[in-house]
């Protein structure tokens, strides 16, 4: 006796996301220590969208493509700026956010670019766009933490100069949780475009393309102000 099994009957693929939550406010832990923010709320609209389960895990940055090359997770979630090196050891999905490194000093310095800053320490997360551009900035000593939060600490207490990180988590600490404190000097062009998407195991075609047909769709959809509003502001 053959029996039919409606589609709805049949479990939907979990993808497990590893996150590092120190990313506010794209990714990070609320009050109630639950992984928030704006690409969390971005892939699970994907994950109704594509017909998939996500589960977010909390990651630290330090080894997470490593984890994600040896099948520890499906994918990882976590402002990851898809850049050429990058590509050549791991899959892009679709691009869902454009983003600009931000330059981050004290409120009442003076300091408008890196060429204000020679001889000075700068900090980024380690491993980061934003670090990579210090390293690349003429006379500029570079930095590195573990999480960006504490070069934002260092910087308020006067041990390094500037800061430098994704523009969205640049205003979330120079307007919100530093506000009066640190401001955004400037954008630092970096000579491209840069875009974050959501990183899988080389190769992994099938959550690929579960990840483009979600973004794509969420793309089309007001939604993707609702999110800028909700997260961001204008």
């Amino acid at each position: 006796m053959l029996l039919c099994v409606s589609s709805t009957a049949i479990a939907q693929k979990t993808i497990v996301f590893a996150v590092d939550p120190t990313w506010p406010p794209m990714e990070f832990m609320n009050s109630e220590k639950q992984i928030v923010g704006y690409s969390i709320d971005y892939m699970t609209a994907a994950a109704k969208a594509a017909g998939f389960t996500p589960v977010f895990k909390n990651v630290a940055w330090d080894g997470i493509f490593a984890g994600l090359a040896t099948g520890k997770y499906d994918a990882v979630c976590s402002s990851v700026s898809i850049t050429e090196k990058r590509q050549k050891s791991m899959g892009f999905s679709t691009p869902y956010f454009k983003v600009r490194q931000a330059l981050i000093v004290p409120a009442d310095s003076n300091v408008q670019s890196f060429a204000d800053l020679k001889g000075k320490k700068v900090g980024a997360q380690i491993g980061t766009t934003g670090y990579f551009a210090i390293k690349a900035a003429d006379g500029v000593e570079p930095k590195s933490y573990d999480e960006v939060g504490l070069a934002m600490e260092d910087l308020k207490v006067g041990r390094i100069a500037a800061v430098v990180c994704d523009d969205p988590v640049a205003a979330n600490y120079a307007m919100d949780k530093y506000k009066g404190t640190l401001k955004i000097a400037s954008t630092i062009e970096t000579g491209e475009v840069e875009f974050y998407g959501i990183a899988v195991k080389k190769g992994n075609q099938e959550v690929l393309d579960l990840m483009n047909k979600g973004i794509e769709a969420v793309s089309k959809t007001p939604y993707v102000q609702e999110l800028q509003q909700k997260w961001i502001g204008q």
